[in-house]
């Protein structure tokens, strides 16, 4: 991690053991919050915000050299959402580290909202560019690496991919190129739920083996459990001591993570709307109390 910036999370945070433990919280918030803004907008996709949680709390709170103060900076580390349907996770990450007001960001895809059904750059500044065409992300990513390289300015840029992405060809050249190119100022996640629109990724187009696949285009890979935060955060730290190649980690997660009538379900994977109670049931198994909840659904 950079040091100009220091993440708000670590704040009293003195040993890994407290860490971890504001990291789970900040997981758990985005969780809710995902559930309860795809509750008020209607639609969204919970399933993939729901596994993408503990990688999104590990970057903004201990990763990534970024606050709210600084995204304006020059030297802040960058963040692309590739799989730009997760946008309720990444507008609750934003919430959760003082990015943007919380009730606010509970206004997804609402008319006239800034925070729509995917993110948009010229509406909520500390968003770095707007996707949600699948393979495009993880482009303009290489491109700000290679822009940040060329200037001389010691940021790094990290980029979330779905898996159901991977099969865009899109995907691949970006690979080749940011090996081509030694980008070692760039990391990509894969949030690899196993799942995407309409099934099971086999049943669709089969990825596997997915970590020989990257090696084999000339990147670092890492291969963890996505829901495993100390795993997090150790595949983040080799991945900024990595040189002359860029680094991928494969996280290994489960769609829906921490609903069960959610989990490992595609139907869950988006375009839902939730009722009342099956909101107040998700937001229960997510270990929100009643306050919290009330907070969340009323307003």
């Amino acid at each position: 991690m950079n040091q100009q910036f220091k993440p708000a999370i670590a704040d009293g945070a003195t040993s890994s053991t407290a860490l971890i433990e504001k990291l789970s919280e900040a997981a758990r918030f985005i969780r809710c919050h995902s559930v309860a803004s795809i509750f008020h907008a209607g639609s969204g996709h919970p399933g993939g915000a729901l596994s993408s949680a503990d990688l999104f709390a590990c970057l903004y709170g201990a990763e990534m050299n970024v606050w709210p103060s600084a995204v304006n900076e020059p030297t802040r580390d960058r963040f692309v959402l590739s799989k730009g349907h997760a946008a309720p996770a990444l507008y609750a990450t934003g919430a959760h580290f003082g990015f943007c007001d919380t009730k606010a960001a509970l206004g997804l895809r609402k008319l006239n909202s800034p925070f729509q059904g995917h993110p948009h750059v010229l509406d909520l500044p500390w968003v770095e560019t707007s996707t949600g065409s699948l393979g495009q992300g993880i482009s303009v990513a290489i491109g700000m690496a290679i822009g940040l390289r060329l200037q001389r300015i010691p940021a790094r840029v990290y980029t979330m991919l779905g898996d159901g992405e991977l099969q865009e060809g899109e995907v691949w050249e970006a690979a080749m190129s940011a090996a081509h190119h030694k980008l070692d100022n760039l990391c990509a996640v894969i949030d690899y739920n196993k799942l995407q629109s309409d099934n099971h990724n086999d049943a669709i187009m089969r990825l596997e083996p997915l970590a020989d696949k990257w090696r084999a285009f000339g990147w670092s890979v890492a291969e963890i459990d996505g829901h495993d935060i100390p795993a997090i955060l150790e595949a983040l730290r080799q991945a900024g001591a990595t040189h002359g190649r860029p680094s991928v980690i494969i996280a290994h997660t489960v769609k829906g993570k921490g609903v069960p009538y959610m989990e490992n379900i595609p139907a869950w994977h988006g375009s839902v709307k939730l009722t009342p109670a099956q909101a107040e049931d998700a937001l229960t198994a997510l270990g929100a109390d009643r306050t919290t909840i009330e907070s969340l659904l009323n307003v």
